[in-house]
């Protein structure tokens, strides 16, 4: 891409998951008999960094999936990513997942040591509001990072998800919980 400033001319070059930026000047003459006045006068070099979650829930939607949840243990050499779908995944499943993700990765230069693809267990995280609304009715554990009336662990039933908050059933009465102050929300296995 090219865009023409007089008496200059800048050119972006897109590499994967970075850019470079050459500005080069031009002879003051006008029309279309302008020449190059020489090599670059400057270059600019400036890393952009891919929203890695961004990245992944693109790629699982695109094959089909739900990015049930992303964890980066080990200092970030593990890179371990969950996925669902209705009716729950399997191996073959978690095997496609994983041989696209290793392209993706490889081409966008994310790094990691391994990657993990697998369902997100009994016990799933739940992240976002249509989580909650999903799973209504099922118990979950839920631990905030600011204390509601002096505790902050919650484990109860999903009533009800919507506008940024999630009710849940503690002991027969109805807590109403900011999504957004929520630390942790797993489901509670039946068992």
């Amino acid at each position: 891409m090219t865009f023409n400033l007089d008496p200059g001319v800048v050119t972006i070059l897109n590499l994967l998951d970075s850019s470079v930026i050459f500005v080069t000047l031009l002879t003051p003459d006008s029309g279309e008999n302008r020449r190059w006045a020489g090599q670059p006068i400057f270059c600019l070099w400036r890393r952009f960094f891919m929203d890695l979650n961004g990245l992944l829930e693109t790629t699982v939607n695109g094959m089909g999936y739900e990015l049930a949840g992303v964890e980066r243990p080990g200092g970030g050499r593990l890179l371990r990513v969950y996925i669902d779908k209705p009716g729950g995944v399997n191996v073959d499943d978690c095997a496609a997942v994983s041989r696209q993700l290793t392209r993706v990765l490889t081409v966008e230069n994310v790094s990691y040591d391994r990657l993990e693809v697998s369902s997100p267990g009994l016990d799933r995280l739940l992240r976002k509001e249509r989580d909650f609304a999903r799973f209504a009715g099922q118990k979950a554990r839920v631990r905030m990072r600011v204390p509601l009336d002096g505790q902050r662990n919650f484990t109860g039933v999903v009533r009800e998800a919507g506008a940024g908050r999630v009710q849940l059933e503690v002991d027969g009465r109805i807590i109403s919980l900011d999504l957004g102050e929520m630390e942790t929300a797993r489901l509670v296995p039946n068992i």
